[in-house]
């Protein structure tokens, strides 16, 4: 077993013990931003399929080295408009939806041969004016339009909570962010997704509902490339 496999491994066992009993498991989607192609190669050898990047361009250059590999790809970065076409031509998630402008380009973008493009509606669950997302109080209009849009389906939430230096209040966010969650869950039986938790606090995450982490640095460790704009 290669040395990407075992850290893959460790990091698998430490998202299974930190899932309550009884749960159907939490996904690990891999957060491959600054990091070659080879890297994401070696750990799809690994059984890893599910990758995010920031990105739009570095990831379909990423893309273009891995084709013929089986990879679900993720953008969990903030989307500009003039991206639109690119992610819904090019990718199977969109984990970080914010406005309402953008949910028009996405679905009438989206190839009709293709399943319809995943979404999850970031919320800028601390208000930082550093941060993207919506308001809480905007997730039920973008959910509607989303619903409303062929070509796209409705899958949930993505948050990046404020780095507290205090676990109890990165905690706090969390358990928000499930409130949301259970609360959209019940208006739309098609959501299953709450993205949450990084390499840093990602067992506190589970603990608070999340059903996806993003790791990146604990899985692949420190960025090796330079990131482009988006």
């Amino acid at each position: 077993m290669t040395a990407h496999c075992v850290t893959l491994e460790a990091m698998r066992a430490r998202i299974r013990s930190a899932s309550p009993a009884g749960t159907s498991g939490v996904r690990l989607l891999a957060v491959s931003k600054g990091q070659p192609a080879a890297a994401i190669r070696e750990l799809v050898r690994c059984g890893q399929r599910a990758f995010g990047e920031n990105y739009v361009q570095e990831a379909l250059a990423k893309q273009r080295e891995l084709a013929g590999v089986e990879v679900q790809w993720h953008i969990v970065g903030p989307l500009q408009s003039n991206k639109c076409r690119d992610v819904a031509q090019h990718f199977d998630w969109l984990e970080s939806l914010d406005r309402a402008k953008l949910v028009p380009l996405l679905g009438a973008a989206r190839p009709p041969g293709r399943p319809p493009l995943n979404v999850l509606i970031q919320v800028n669950i601390d208000d930082e004016s550093s941060k993207h997302g919506c308001n809480p109080s905007q997730i039920d209009e973008l959910a509607r339009r989303v619903v409303a849009t062929p070509g796209l389906v409705l899958r949930g939430l993505m948050a990046i909570p404020a780095p507290h230096p205090d676990p109890s209040m990165r905690i706090a966010s969390f358990r928000r962010m499930s409130r949301h969650f259970e609360a959209l869950r019940a208006r739309h039986p098609c959501v299953d997704t709450l993205s949450m938790g990084m390499s840093e606090d990602f067992e506190e995450a589970i603990a608070c509902g999340a059903t996806e982490v993003r790791i990146g640095t604990a899985l692949f460790g420190p960025r090796h490339q330079m990131e482009p704009a988006p």
